[in-house]
């Protein structure tokens, strides 16, 4: 029997193999335990292994080396549940990344092997390099390999926890081989595709500008349309022409409190109908309480925190970007802190016992005093979404961490429990008092604000809800303002987006998934398409706007995010078994091969375009 613990990630081919072989090398442990049936463990990584061994020995596990100092091996008997609770020699390891990968094989694989069109269609083969079904599969090719009829199963747990992990080992499954296909159609088409077009236009290039003999210009079918939403934006402010406009101000002081009151029309681009209005208005500056209105009103605390909201939170919250942020949090997975950090879910599933999370909390010397709020006010109340991938809860701590001495994995892990405690407390209530006036039929309104409860508020520190006094007015009375003003302003362009806009964006096009988002962003920057700015917000290099500009006259498919949101919808399609993923790999390979035509057809002009800009 062959158990996969999720995620398993890259060893080479031999070592795994010499590591299997080697589990049982100890020929005096062996005969003892002749009469079991040994199980292989496979993890994501070395802690996850570690970890997951320890819960399952109850800390008994033992450890030794194997060929790979990264990976050791650890062993214990248990009685597992797939095989009717008959005692097993569990051996436990991992892996370090994807075993297998996609690659060219001869005079292809070379940048000047052939003609960068043929790549469409050259022969590729499995390689061993330095997603996780997918992971799972390669891992079972190599141990057929040597055992043909080993038994395989999955244990699908998020996070690493006793109660997550008996539950998975009672609940082992048959790996799913439609998203190992997902990720194969995903890998196959990116080398394809992204081979193809950064050869041709990496070779294109250096051939035109000497100082780009050392850049790699390379195309991705979720890069581009990253870049083009910076580049867009950052078009759009330059682009940007000033517009004035002309309001009306209403100033009103009482008992000491200064209030302003906005004017219904909010702004007008015509400075002599404005003119003409406040003349008017001055004609008889009295003003009329129309009505006082007073309600509750709620500030909504967050929803639960999937990976596009941590990665944005990280972002703007914490100045961490989104690629470090996700280290940060994978590791603290690793080593059971919090959950999964890859999820797509935004709503509790109802065996996540919230409460003992919470109660978990309580003697932390930051939060803890909320979480014990939290309990006595009746427990954890989320305020659940309406999202969920059907394979991990939203991202949560797991168990208390005080000792932590890496600074991003501590701000991560308080970002992460801040947010869980918040959205499991209750909205902030406010009173919200509006008060409409008019003055000789122009009307104006101003709004006052009172915090009642801030509740989700006080743990979250991350959000705010500003008071806001107003005097006291009653309905129908009449009074002179202490000031009636027309002022001017001028129409401001859109800012540079931020990361966490950037990402906003991708989620909302399909561009990439919550797992490659970060990866996305730091390869423009690596490239040198973008820079961030000193205020973190994205800025276009030459490079990136030439080759913007360049596509967007040549094939403006290329630089938007429809082709690649597409292919996303399809790779769900194949994962939910409604395509056939060779008819995805061969519609999607016709469908890009014509746009590598039609660019290599206009390369002169295409050139010509980014060089302008570089």
């Amino acid at each position: 029997m062959f158990s996969l613990i999720k995620h398993s990630l890259v060893v080479d081919v031999s070592v795994l193999s010499k590591k299997i072989s080697n589990c049982c090398r100890n020929f005096a442990t062996a005969k003892k335990i002749i009469e079991m049936v040994k199980v292989l463990n496979v993890a994501e990584k070395n802690d996850v292994a570690k970890n997951v061994a320890n819960i399952l020995s109850r800390g008994t596990s033992r450890r030794r080396e194997g060929y790979s100092k990264f990976n050791k091996i650890y062993e214990f008997q248990m009685q597992l549940p797939a095989l009717r609770n008959q005692q097993c020699q569990m051996i436990m390891t991992s892996v370090s990344g994807h075993l297998l990968n996609y690659d060219f094989i001869g005079d292809y694989s070379r940048w000047n092997g052939c003609d960068p069109r043929v790549l469409f269609s050259a022969p590729i083969t499995t390689t061993c390099s330095d997603q996780c079904e997918n992971i799972g599969f390669e891992i079972v090719k190599i141990c057929q390999a040597i055992k043909p009829d080993i038994r395989v199963l999955r244990a699908h747990f998020s996070e690493i926890t006793s109660a997550a992990i008996y539950r998975a080992i009672n609940s082992l499954t048959e790996p799913d081989k439609k998203i190992s296909d997902a990720v194969d159609i995903r890998q196959q088409l990116d080398l394809r595709i992204g081979a193809s077009f950064t050869r041709f236009l990496t070779l294109g290039l250096q051939q035109l500008v000497p100082n780009l003999n050392k850049c790699i210009i390379s195309y991705g079918s979720c890069q581009f349309p990253t870049l083009g939403f910076v580049v867009e934006r950052w078009k759009e402010r330059e682009e940007f022409v000033p517009q004035p406009f002309w309001f009306i101000e209403v100033n009103v002081e009482r008992d000491n409190i200064k209030c302003t009151f906005t004017w219904d029309r909010k702004r007008l681009f015509d400075q002599r109908a404005c003119a003409a209005i406040m003349t008017k208005i001055m004609e008889n500056p009295q003003a009329k309480v129309l009505r006082v209105n007073n309600r509750r009103t709620s500030k909504y605390r967050p929803q639960p925190m999937d990976t596009v909201t941590f990665e944005r939170l990280a972002s703007s919250k914490l100045k961490i970007n989104a690629k470090r942020a996700m280290m940060a949090a994978e590791r603290l997975y690793n080593l059971g802190f919090i959950s999964y950090p890859r999820t797509e879910t935004n709503k509790f599933p109802p065996e996540i016992k919230l409460n003992d999370l919470i109660q978990a909390q309580c003697n932390n010397r930051q939060w803890g005093q909320y979480a014990n709020r939290i309990l006595e006010l009746g427990g954890a109340n989320p305020r659940n979404g309406n999202k969920s991938d059907q394979a991990h809860p939203p991202i949560h701590p797991t168990k208390p961490a005080t000792n932590l001495t890496d600074e991003e994995q501590r701000k991560v892990y308080e970002l992460i429990t801040r947010h869980f405690l918040a959205c499991c407390w209750a909205d902030a209530i406010g009173a919200e008092e509006t008060v409409d006036i008019e003055i000789n039929e122009e009307k104006f309104h101003a709004k006052g604000l009172r915090i009642i409860e801030k509740n989700y508020l006080e743990v979250y520190k991350y959000d705010s809800w500003s008071e806001k006094q107003l005097p006291q007015f009653v309905q129908d009375e009449c009074f002179h303002p202490n000031s009636i003003l027309m002022k001017d302003g001028h129409t401001t362009a859109p800012e540079l987006l931020t990361e966490s806009d950037l990402i906003a964006l991708m989620e909302k096009y399909g561009i990439g998934t919550d797992a490659t988002h970060a990866e996305h962003i730091e390869k423009i920057k690596d490239r040198k398409y973008i820079s961030q700015m000193e205020d973190r917000r994205l800025k276009p290099e030459g490079l990136g706007i030439g080759l913007y500009e360049a596509y967007m006259e040549i094939e403006q498919e290329m630089t938007q995010p429809f082709l690649r949101a597409q292919l996303e919808i399809e790779l769900q399609q194949i994962c939910n078994g409604d395509k056939n993923p060779e008819q995805v790999l061969n519609n999607q390979l016709i469908l890009y091969e014509k746009v590598y035509h039609e660019s290599f057809r206009n390369r002169n002009r295409l050139f010509q375009k980014v060089i302008e800009f570089v």
